[in-house]
């Protein structure tokens, strides 16, 4: 009885011997860490599992000292080698038994995540906008007393002064535009992902030719629901971003690789879809400065000496209009940028 209800839980349950050899384990351990129960059964955990935190030594510990033990947000490694974070508790049943129970925490992490970024970005939307009020006002202003004063000016000289005064004036309000980024969709229909991505990847081959442009598509994917010139943009601003850091960090045989996945019953922020858009951008550049990563999609931030801080702002900003967010990883010789965009027709 107790075994066909541990077999209904959703907690991941295996039952260990002395020897940390697997004698059992639930469905819903099988599921967490890709292992079928039949194969794996009498083989020692601690060879199937790895990670940065040793299982075994843990596992060894509760039973030597016949002491529970438990572990908060250990990072393991399932066989298949994805990365894999749970909360796991080892208790000792008999000196020459162990049960082992375990939490997947990843899903629990990214919303926490995801909440803060979208937090973070409406935060800083609501200054952008009252900052640029603020600002566009004296700009409109100076521009039309600097246009009043170059009438009344006779001398050719000095009206070029004020023509500078002019241009400068409207590069700022230029600037303040962009910063803001768009503010809804313009337009809602049926959009290719891949032709967006095949749009982007022409840009940029005529752009970078020295750059190699792999493409790894899902030709299964349906059309999503927006705005195809503000997602042109968006995937733009994320590839040239990309290019423009190895160009500038002379990475040598620069790559960039476009992907796109289907992800299933897959969580943005607080709420659950049935099905999402992933596209991938990935770069085989410097990396991202740790310092940066957590402000990475401010405004006016910038890894590189030539860089507006806008681009990325604005793409976040558009994919939040379609109910979406772009997520980074990265590390020397590896950056991956994941857009994320719910399938699904989307409503304000």
């Amino acid at each position: 009885m107790y075994q066909r209800l541990m077999e209904h839980l959703t907690t991941a349950v295996l039952l260990l011997d002395g020897e940390l050899r697997l004698r059992w384990m639930n469905p819903a351990a099988e599921a967490l860490l890709a292992l079928s129960r039949a194969r794996v059964t009498g083989l020692a955990l601690p060879g199937l599992v790895g990670g940065e935190e040793e299982i075994g030594e843990v596992l060894a510990k509760a039973r030597d000292e016949f002491h529970p033990f438990t572990q908060r947000e250990a990072r393991l490694m399932r066989p298949t080698g994805e990365p894999l974070t749970v909360d796991y508790t080892v208790t000792p049943l008999a000196p020459d038994e162990l049960l082992l129970e375990m939490e997947p925490r990843d899903r629990l992490l990214r919303i926490s995540r995801e909440e803060a970024l979208q937090t973070r970005q409406e935060t800083i939307k609501v200054l952008a906008r009252g900052l640029a009020h603020e600002v566009k006002n004296p700009l409109g202003g100076i521009r039309g007393a600097a246009q009043l004063l170059e009438r009344d000016l006779d001398d050719p000289q000095l009206a070029e002064f004020t023509r500078i005064i002019v241009e400068e004036v409207d590069r700022l309000r230029d600037l303040v535009d962009a910063m803001l980024g768009p503010n809804r969709m313009q337009h809602r229909e049926a959009l290719n992902i891949h032709r967006v991505l095949e749009r982007v990847r022409s840009l940029i081959a005529v752009e970078h030719p020295e750059v190699a442009i792999r493409r790894d598509y899902d030709p299964s994917l349906p059309d999503l629901t927006g705005d195809e010139s503000q997602m042109i943009q968006a995937i733009l601003n994320v590839a040239r971003n990309a290019v423009e850091a190895m160009t500038e960090a002379q990475t040598p045989a620069p790559a960039l690789a476009l992907r796109t996945r289907a992800r299933r019953q897959f969580t943005l922020g607080a709420e659950r879809h049935r099905l999402v858009c992933e596209v991938s951008i990935v770069d085989n550049g410097p990396g991202i400065p740790e310092a940066l990563q957590e402000t990475l999609f401010y405004p006016m931030v910038s890894g590189r000496a030539e860089g507006s801080g806008l681009g990325l702002s604005i793409a976040q900003s558009i994919l939040h209009q379609h109910q979406g967010l772009i997520e980074c990883d990265s590390e020397p010789g590896h950056t991956e940028f994941r857009l994320l965009i719910p399938l699904e027709a989307s409503h304000d």
